[in-house]
């Protein structure tokens, strides 16, 4: 027997012993984490509490009553964040016995303080009225206004700027209802389009090709 197939044989014993070590090592470290997620003076649960692992992108959200389940791995660190809470990260354990752990994570809230505004009613709505018009405006603040509500202006940022989630959605769901009208066939062409030959022929009458000084 040569030395090469010795070899051969001897890792082909080897390998699958090493895998199925490593495997059992990796199914051991894995833990179910399940738990709720509660306000800590009112024992409420919080909903749609953000539950992430440091450091990977993996995470889930909590229920409406504040549950939550996720798959981590012994010695992760999980954040808790709210909004409106202080974030609290939470070590699991390595040497967690079982592949199960349950959690009551209780939210401290996040205390801010904002700056002090004092409101002054005016005395009557003429005196309002008043000094509104009187109140002096910049000059380059009324310039800058104007500059931006420019026509040209307007349109360089409706070309620009991404659409909302309304504008996003009702362009999907208009394309996606032209594709079902027209499933199973050829969708027309609008060179063949008398209708759009007519619209095209009013816009260039009216001179909406033409260059914009």
């Amino acid at each position: 027997m040569s030395k090469l197939l010795r070899y051969f044989i001897i890792l082909s014993i080897l390998l699958p012993i090493t895998a199925k070590a490593q495997f059992e090592t990796f199914k051991d470290s894995v833990v179910q984490l399940y738990g709720v997620v509660m306000t800590a003076d009112s024992l409420k649960g919080v909903p749609a509490a953000s539950i992430v692992i440091k450091g990977q992108n993996r995470g889930t959200i909590s229920n409406a009553a504040g549950v939550f389940s996720i798959v981590v791995l012994k010695g992760d660190q999980v954040e808790f964040s709210s909004v409106g809470y202080k974030p609290i990260t939470v070590t699991i354990p390595t040497d967690l016995k079982g592949n199960q752990h349950s959690i009551i994570q209780l939210m401290v809230t996040d205390t801010v303080y904002l700056p002090a505004t004092i409101i002054k009613p005016r005395p009557t709505r003429q005196q309002f009225e008043r000094d509104f018009v009187n109140n002096p405006v910049p000059d380059d603040d009324i310039a800058i206004a104007q500059k931006n509500n420019s026509v040209a202006t307007r349109r360089a940022l409706m070309a620009t700027l991404p659409s909302d989630g309304r504008e996003a959605s009702s362009q999907y769901l208009r394309q996606y209802s032209n594709k079902l009208s027209y499933a199973g066939q050829i969708a027309p062409q609008n060179i063949f389009n008398p209708f759009a030959w007519n619209e095209f022929i009013k816009a260039w009458k009216r001179g909406d090709y033409k260059k914009k000084s």
